[in-house]
C-alpha cells in the first residue's frame, strides 16, 4: 500500500489478512474479551488464518500456561505469551506447512474499565511473526491506555488497534513510519494513546527505536515517550510508578559541564531533603517538541546526537509535547504521589513568570501555578553568571515583573523554590551556544567545557560540525 493509498476500513484490513495464504497464527487475548480475534471471526475466511484463539482470564490457568509473573498487564506477561504461543505453532505446524507459511502469534494482555469505574485502563499488545516461510522472526509491541469513559467503547478501541497492527506488520513491515502511523487509521488520539512502541526481530534490525520513540510524540499518539541509555524503550509507567521523580529539561546541544552539574546538585540535595538513598530517585533528562522543532522540522540527525550524548552520559531521556511545565507536572502526576522535582536554571525561572505563556488559561499565571505546584513538587534552582557582568543570578536577585514579586516571594517562602548551593561555581562560565560555536569554528577550548565521554562522542561521531572543521585544518 503507498503513501497515498486510500486507508482500509478495519474490517477491510482484516479481511485482507485472512485471504492472504501465506498468514497462519494463534490470538491469545487475555482481560477484555477477544476484540481482536473477533474482527477476523466476523470479516469471513478466518479458517486460513487462525490456528488457535485462546483467553485464559483465570489467573491460576495463565500461570499454568505461560508461568508465573508479578503483574497480569505488563511487559513481562506479553513476552511470555508471545513466545510460548509462537514457538507451539513452530513445535506443532513447521514440518507440515512450514515451506508456504509465515506463522504469528499474535497477543494482548489488558485491563479495561472495572464496573467500578476506579482502575487504569491500559494495555500491553503485540505479534511475534515471520515475515516470509522459514524467515527468522520479527516483533512489534505497544503500550495502549484507552481513554474512553465506557467499557464497550474500550474493547472496541482494543479490536480496532489491534487490527492495525497486525496488518501492519503484515503489510507495512517494510516501512516502519508508516506501520506505526497506522496504528491510529480508524481511531483518533480522544480515544487511545500508545506511548511504548518496540521494533525487534530480523526485519527491523535497521530500526532506531528512539526515533519511533518521537515519532510517537510528533504525531500525538503520546504525549511522551522514553527511552533509556542502552536506546531501549521504556514504558513510562513502569518507570515512574509511585517513584521520586527529578526532570531537568534542556536543549542539550550538546550536553555541558553544566547539565551534569545542575542535575547532580539537585539530585543530592532532594535525595537529602527527602532522607532517601539517590538511587531510588529517577531522574530524566526532557527535550520538549518545541525545543526539537525550534527551526520548523525535526532533524533526525540532531535529536539522534543530543540522545547519544546523554546515552554517553547514562542518563534516561523523556521526550514530551509538554512545552508548558504545569502539563508536564500533570503527566508526572499521573504515575505518582511522591514528591517530584524540577531543576532549571535562573534564567528559565525567570520566564516561567512570564504572564504571555499562560495567555491560553482562563486563570492565566495563576491556574498554571495551581497546576505545577499541585501535591508535593518543589522547583530547584540552578545559579546564572551573566557573561557581560560576572554577576551570579539567583533565586535571592533574579528580576522579575514587578506584578509578579509577591507570588514568586510566597512560593519561594513556601520552599516550592529553593535555591541549589552544591553546584561547582567553576563551571558557571559555560554555555551551550558557546561551545556549540567553538566546535563549528574548530577552537579546541570546548573539550574542556563538556565531560570526557561527551567529547569523545562528539569526536568519534562528527557531531556539531566537527568532521568538516578537521578535514579543513
Amino acid at each position: 500500500m503507498g503513501d497515498d493509498a486510500p486507508k482500509l476500513s478495519t474490517g477491510q484490513k482484516a479481511l485482507k489478512v485472512n485471504l492472504d495464504p501465506v498468514r497462519y497464527g494463534t490470538f491469545a487475548e487475555i482481560g477484555a474479551g477477544q476484540e481482536v480475534a473477533r474482527w477476523f471471526f466476523k470479516v469471513g475466511a478466518a479458517a486460513g488464518t487462525i490456528s488457535k484463539s485462546i483467553s485464559a482470564y483465570d489467573m491460576a490457568v495463565s500461570d499454568a500456561i505461560y508461568g508465573r509473573c508479578k503483574r497480569y498487564v505488563s511487559r513481562e506477561r506479553l513476552h511470555s505469551m508471545l513466545d510460548y504461543e509462537h514457538r507451539l505453532n513452530l513445535e506443532r505446524l513447521r514440518a507440515l506447512r512450514g515451506d508456504s507459511t509465515a506463522f504469528f502469534a499474535f497477543a494482548d494482555t489488558v485491563a479495561a474499565l472495572n464496573y467500578e469505574g476506579t482502575n487504569e485502563c491500559h494495555g500491553w499488545m503485540g505479534v511475534k511473526f515471520q515475515t516470509h516461510p522459514r524467515d527468522e522472526d520479527s516483533q512489534v509491541i505497544i503500550h495502549v491506555r484507552m481513554l474512553d469513559h465506557e467499557n464497550s467503547l474500550q474493547q472496541e478501541v482494543l479490536g480496532i488497534v489491534g487490527v492495525n497492527l497486525l496488518y501492519g506488520a503484515f503489510f507495512l513491515h517494510h516501512r516502519p513510519d508508516l506501520m506505526l502511523e497506522s496504528l491510529l487509521d480508524n481511531l483518533s488520539i480522544e480515544r487511545i494513546e500508545i506511548d511504548m512502541i518496540e521494533f525487534s526481530g530480523i526485519e527491523f534490525r535497521h530500526v532506531d527505536n528512539r526515533v519511533m520513540s518521537l515519532k510517537l510524540v510528533q504525531l500525538g499518539l503520546s504525549g511522551a515517550a522514553m527511552f533509556g541509555p542502552a536506546g531501549e524503550v521504556l514504558q513510562p509507567s513502569e518507570v515512574l510508578r509511585k517513584k521520586h521523580i527529578l526532570v531537568e529539561r534542556g536543549s542539550f546541544r550538546p550536553v555541558t559541564k553544566v547539565n551534569i552539574d545542575m542535575v547532580r546538585s539537585a539530585h543530592e540535595r532532594f535525595s537529602s531533603e527527602l532522607g532517601v538513598r539517590p538511587e531510588v530517585i529517577v531522574e530524566l533528562m526532557e527535550i520538549t517538541m518545541r525545543n526539537l522543532l525550534v527551526t520548523g522540522k525535526i532533524d533526525l540527525s540532531d535529536f539522534l546526537a543530543r540522545a547519544d550524548m546523554l546515552a554517553a552520559a547514562g542518563k534516561t531521556v523523556l521526550i514530551s509535547d509538554y512545552s508548558e511545565y504545569y502539563r508536564l507536572a500533570a503527566y508526572l502526576t499521573r504515575y505518582t504521589n511522591e514528591p517530584i522535582a524540577l531543576t532549571m536554571g535562573a534564567g528559565s525561572l525567570k520566564d516561567l513568570f512570564q504572564q504571555e505563556y499562560y495567555s491560553k488559561l482562563e486563570g492565566g499565571i495563576l491556574e498554571a501555578f495551581g497546576k505545577l505546584f499541585t501535591k508535593n513538587l518543589r522547583v530547584y534552582v540552578y545559579p546564572l553568571r551573566d557573561a557581560d557582568t560576572g554577576m551570579i543570578h539567583t533565586v535571592d536577585n533574579v528580576e522579575l515583573p514587578l506584578e509578579m514579586l509577591n507570588l514568586y516571594r510566597h512560593l519561594v517562602d513556601c520552599e516550592r523554590i529553593r535555591q541549589l548551593d552544591n553546584f561547582d561555581e567553576g563551571v558557571l562560565h559555560i554555555f551551550s551556544r558557546d561551545v556549540l560555536n567553538r566546535i563549528k569554528d574548530g577552537d579546541p577550548a570546548w573539550e574542556s567545557m563538556v565531560p570526557p565521554e561527551i567529547a569523545e562522542v562528539i569526536k568519534s561521531r562528527h557531531f556539531f560540525g566537527y568532521r568538516e572543521v578537521q578535514l579543513q585544518d
